[in-house]
């Protein structure tokens, strides 16, 4: 052997040097993730619990502990303090800190009663004054029993309408026209027909608020939430075309026929089409003038808003501005344009409506509870999040009854919250609901001492006042393009409540909107996502398998997950896409089980070259853990390959005739996916909130036709008590196959039914890398000895070749055998390295 000169061992102290710095980069790696681990990760060790385990460490409590008695309920719905929450704020009330903001908000809100109330008056087809009665009484109640401090109580446009239909419905002109001996003639009795309309009304009113006088009482307040916000919309937005084709005949001054029922749209646009010939210019000057003035002044208020304290009444000052030239012109009678006409002064006495129009109205009425309950209670929770208290759902509900049903006793019509009042509170700093009676005083006023002013004032401007307060309504088609880019069921939505409402009138429309938008929701229920989960390495979270690329299937185990709750309508579709999932399952098995072949076959070209070896066990989320073999001595670090479908292998170092046996015991378990056959499944019932009857039977089924093949069915629900009453459990079907999450499902299945195929589960801290190598203290032994044996191996190679190669290739030689080294260990360093 010659003698070896300094400069010879040049590659040998690269490699050392290469090794040594390898060295420190894995143990600042390991600082590193332990430093994160603390900061940001966390790790929980417990038992698997079943449904009987959990009932012993929580200590479930029975029905009698969470529900309290009848008596206790009745007690609670009657306290009077909670039924008048007057008296829980009105004790506290400051006049310091909220009198001044109260009363300044009442007085603007009360401004705005008189344009709004007249107009929409139009719109029910009652006389103006009826739109100040609406304004005055139902506030007052409300200030007793309503618990939001924004939203003002009195008329509004899509109500008025919906009354107007009624009114027009049971009490046509047709119906009293006057008799001159045995010939009709075409003149109406304009006293006998409002005066009926009013009766009319006035029973729809109560009706429809004891209505919700009783659902607020048995906590019904949840019913509005079936009017979803597109469809809500959508009808007011269909109920705007009703309101402006019902101000037509005002506007151009023609007398149209009204029709009533499915399509009265279609036929009262036609007939007043028909009439514009005869329109009566007049009039159409005053609307069109009104209308232009109106527009300008608001956007200029809108324009200004910023800069002033207070919106400018832009309807009042059209108002007054059009009773005083309607007087001193004298439009009535020089030119025939229709005024008000007498509006009595003073309050009309309280008066029990028809009972015997109840079985005529109850339809319509409910249709008013709903709609108006749902406008109210969406402005006060908008509010209430806005300013930071509570508004209680069923109260408003009451509130919301008792307003409507005192208010029908002194021929008030249906009432609910308005937008554009209450934005005006809001803006004006308003405390409390002191402001409701300091607009309802405002309004008293005017009935007792201001009413009489207004007798002068054209319709042509009320028409024109209730046409531009629908300009917001009209915005609502831009909801089209929003829905459309958002979300294509809601569009759908709310295209079949506009046409329905516009074809099929308010109250049809109304019912069609809502069984359609329900059926939407039965349809998306029985057309849910069904899903195989996989384990995320690394964590306890599962997805599913084809919407994530890095979900790792759990070996032997089918997780099946639906996204909507299982009922009688789907739990048939249910059991069929549950076969369908496990035979699909199965296929891709057999696929993979090739791919793993070819893979196998691959793996055998290459050579290894250290001695000895160990067993890899690969965890269910894919992670290479290396764990002793019973001689610890004999371990070394086995290298990683990336198979091209993403399938992490891991094999331990053997030799080549051993490598044979060792691909024989590789199974897709070691491979992180599938293997051969499925032992058992879990039924992922975390989304469903109740169970029915038909879907425990449909369980029962699913656990005997698979118990017959030898698959052990287990579920992860939380819907145990509804279990409990379906008769569910029984000998073969115990608690112990209920668990509290997935994870503990599947902890429990690789210990009863994967022990001698699948490796055990080590719990891993939450992580960010794809791969991780854990490793307990004695494999730092075998690390450093690793790296013993490679240095000797090297060495015996370098004095093996030096013998044999030239001097002048020897530091080329070492130099391509340190680009090898040097590969694998970049290839090794792309994983994480955690010890625990």
């Amino acid at each position: 052997m010659q003698l070896l000169l300094p400069q010879h061992f040049s590659g040998l102290c690269f490699w050392l040097h290469a090794c040594s710095q390898k060295e420190s980069l894995y143990l600042d790696r390991v600082r590193q993730m332990e430093s994160a681990r603390r900061s940001e990760r966390f790790r929980v060790e417990r038992d698997v619990l079943d449904e009987l385990k959990l009932e012993e460490v929580t200590q479930r409590k029975s029905y009698a502990d969470i529900h309290s008695s009848l008596s206790e309920q009745l007690k609670n719905a009657l306290s009077i303090v909670r039924r008048l929450p007057v008296l829980y704020w009105l004790p506290k009330y400051s006049v310091w800190d909220y009198g001044m903001p109260d009363l300044i908000s009442g007085i603007s809100v009360g401004i705005m009663h008189l344009p709004q109330g007249m107009a929409y008056a139009l719109l029910a087809s009652l006389p103006p004054v009826f739109g100040l009665y609406s304004s005055l009484y139902p506030a007052l109640v409300y200030f007793f029993f309503g618990t939001s401090r924004h939203v003002s109580i009195g008329t509004f446009t899509v109500l008025s309408i919906m009354v107007g239909s009624v009114t027009e419905r049971l009490a046509p002109d047709v119906d009293f026209q006057k008799a001159n001996g045995t010939n009709i003639t075409a003149e109406v009795d304009v006293t006998a027909r409002d005066s009926y309309r009013v009766q009319v009304a006035a029973a729809t009113t109560v009706l429809g608020g004891l209505i919700q006088v009783l659902l607020g009482v048995v906590k019904f307040g949840f019913v509005g939430t079936y009017l979803s916000e597109p469809l809500v919309r959508a009808y007011t937005t269909a109920a705007a075309a009703h309101a402006v084709v019902a101000q037509l005949k005002y506007i151009f001054g023609v007398s149209p026929t009204r029709f009533s029922g499915p399509l009265s749209l279609v036929y009262t646009l036609k007939d007043v089409c028909s009439s514009l010939p005869n329109t009566h210019l007049p009039t159409l000057l005053v609307s069109v003038v009104t209308i232009v003035l109106l527009i300008a002044a608001k956007e200029l208020n809108s324009f200004l808003s910023s800069k002033l304290p207070v919106p400018i009444p832009v309807e009042l000052i059209t108002i007054v501005a059009g009773t005083l030239i309607s007087s001193y012109a004298h439009l009535n009678t020089n030119y025939t344009i229709s005024v008000v006409g007498e509006i009595p002064s003073g309050l009309s006495s309280p008066s029990v409506p028809d009972v015997n129009l109840f079985g005529e109205v109850i339809g319509d009425a409910f249709a008013l509870a709903i709609v108006g309950y749902a406008i109210t209670i969406s402005l006060g929770k908008t509010f209430a999040l806005k300013h930071g208290y509570k508004v209680d759902s069923n109260q408003e509900l009451v509130a919301l009854g008792l307003s409507n049903t005192v208010g029908g006793f002194f021929q008030c019509f249906s009432v609910c919250s308005s937008m554009s009042r209450s934005l005006i509170q809001d803006t004006t700093g308003v405390k409390t609901q002191m402001a409701g009676v300091a607009s309802s005083l405002i309004v008293l006023v005017i009935i007792l001492k201001l009413g009489t002013l207004f007798q002068e004032l054209p319709k042509a401007v009320l028409s024109a006042v209730v046409f531009v307060n629908l300009k917001g309504m009209f915005k609502q088609y831009y909801d089209i393009i929003t829905l459309w880019r958002s979300s294509k069921i809601d569009l759908v939505v709310w295209l079949v409540t506009w046409v329905s409402t516009l074809l099929l009138n308010l109250d049809l429309g109304l019912a069609a909107s809502v069984t359609f938008a329900v059926f939407t929701v039965i349809f998306r229920t029985q057309l849910p996502t069904y899903s195989v989960l996989g384990n995320i390495p690394g964590t306890e979270l599962y997805v599913d398998i084809e919407m994530h690329r890095e979900a790792r299937g759990i070996p032997g185990v089918t997780i099946f997950r639906s996204s909507a709750t299982v009922y009688f309508a789907n739990a048939d579709l249910y059991l069929e896409a549950l076969k369908e999932k496990v035979c699909k399952n199965d296929i891709k098995q057999k696929k993979k089980r090739k791919r793993a072949q070819r893979a196998a076959r691959q793996l055998s070209e290459f050579s290894l070259e250290e001695e000895g070896g160990c067993w890899r066990d690969t965890s269910i989320d894919g992670t290479v853990i290396v764990e002793d073999e019973q001689d610890p001595d004999c371990t070394s670090l086995g290298w990683m390959s990336e198979l091209q479908d993403g399938d992490t292998t891991t094999l331990g170092s053997s030799s080549e005739d051993t490598l044979s046996q060792d691909l024989e015991r590789m199974s897709l378990g070691s491979l992180g996916k599938w293997t051969w056959d499925i032992h058992s499944i879990i039924l992922d019932l975390s989304t469903a909130n109740f169970i029915d009857t038909v879907a425990i039977k449909t369980m029962k089924n699913i656990f005997q036709d698979f118990s017959e093949i030898d698959v052990d069915v287990y579920m992860a629900a939380s819907v145990v008590e509804q279990l409990e009453h379906g008769d569910f459990f029984s000998e073969k079907i115990t608690k112990r196959r209920l668990f509290a999450s997935v994870h503990d499902a599947v902890l429990h299945c690789l210990n009863h039914r994967g022990a001698t195929t699948i490796p055990r589960y080590e719990p891993s801290v939450v992580r960010p890398a794809n791969i991780q190598v854990s490793f307990s203290n004695a494999t730092f032994i075998c690390l450093g000895m690793d790296m013993l044996r490679l240095t000797i191996k090297y060495l015996k190679h370098f004095f093996d070749y030096r013998s044999c190669i030239p001097a002048r290739n020897f530091k080329a030689f070492m130099q391509t055998r340190g680009k090898t080294l040097s590969r694998r260990n970049n290839e090794f360093m792309q994983y994480q390295f955690i010890t625990f």
